[in-house]
């Protein structure tokens, strides 16, 4: 008898190990039409009586907390309890659902009660990230993204949907909706100065390294917030409300260092060498180690641009 119970114990012990293998933050790609789209997810817990976690972004672009985790059988199952809309109706369930492969979390996901087959994912370990913004870094030669008179070096984030952005006057311009427009090339260290221009009840953002969204949003006067202009997006909220009106032009003065994230507001430093944690909802790509390109967002409402200056930072 003893010596069953043994094996039962060890047997338990074993599955509460590979339980808390879950554990950690995790870049996820999702296999979804018409483009890939990333996500990220962090459990703790995991293996023990109360998980918890979050997860970017199961609905409203938000950092959301993790309504319920289940681990059975080497599968990770959790969910989520979207918040009833304006017009009082609450949307079905999420249901995220995976297991532990060659150290990747392979799985699908869907909502309760859906006809169509769930979306595959892969969710791969965020990885550390050692450049720290320590006084080291040079800067390289300024590049102009923009150059004023059209939209070379630029393209849709969403070949699918209309491209209805163009360039009047020197100022690049959206027509809303629209896609997200991406930059050609790629960054991994930078500062960057964008010059914007929005309208009442404008909401656009700037996309760093095409996962980490800088928001944009007519909100003068009004209390910062992680929603609001100049936070990181979701996450991060900015020490003071910078905003000029709306029809006033502003500025941004961005400086990525690896995680540490420090931003401008229309001269004044709203954000000063935060950490970033991970990804927000604007991320076209979960490769956190590796380059990304600049994202403006279009795809919810007006935005101007007339200076989008991008300088690298090297050791070199």
């Amino acid at each position: 008898m003893r010596a069953f119970l043994a094996i039962i114990l060890l047997a338990a012990g074993t599955a509460m190990a590979a339980d808390q293998d879950f554990n950690g933050r995790w870049d996820i790609t999702a296999h979804t039409a018409p483009r890939p789209r990333a996500f990220w997810l962090e459990l703790n817990g995991a293996g023990t009586g109360s998980p918890s976690g979050w997860f970017v972004s199961a609905y409203a672009g938000d950092r959301n907390k993790i309504d319920t985790i289940t681990i059975r059988n080497g599968e990770l199952v959790f969910g989520f309890n979207p918040p009833a809309n304006r017009q009082g109706k609450k949307p079905r369930v999420a249901v995220w659902r995976c297991r532990l492969v060659s150290g990747k979390l392979e799985g699908t996901f869907g909502v309760e009660g859906q006809t169509a087959p769930p979306t595959p994912f892969v969710g791969v370990r965020a990885p550390v990230i050692a450049d720290q913004d320590d006084g080291t870094w040079k800067e390289g030669t300024p590049i102009q993204l923009f150059n004023g008179r059209d939209l070379a070096g630029w393209k849709a984030l969403n070949p699918e949907t209309p491209m209805k952005w163009s360039v009047v006057g020197g100022v690049l311009r959206n027509d809303p909706p629209t896609t997200d427009i991406q930059s050609e090339e790629t960054f991994w260290n930078f500062k960057l100065h964008v010059d914007f221009l929005i309208r009442e009840h404008s909401n656009s953002g700037i996309g760093l390294r095409g996962r980490y969204e800088i928001q944009i949003l007519d909100d003068y006067g009004k209390p910062p917030n992680t929603h609001g202009a100049a936070a990181l997006y979701s996450r991060i909220a900015p020490s003071v409300n910078a905003s000029k009106k709306p029809g006033e032009w502003q500025s941004y003065d961005i400086r990525l260092v690896g995680r540490t994230l420090t931003v401008v507001h229309n001269g004044i430093k709203v954000l000063d060498k935060v950490p970033v944690d991970g990804l927000t909802a604007i991320a076209d790509n979960a490769d956190e180690a590796e380059p990304g390109p600049f994202i403006i967002q279009g795809d919810h409402s007006y935005v101007e641009i007339k200076s989008f200056v991008v300088t690298p930072l090297t050791k070199d």
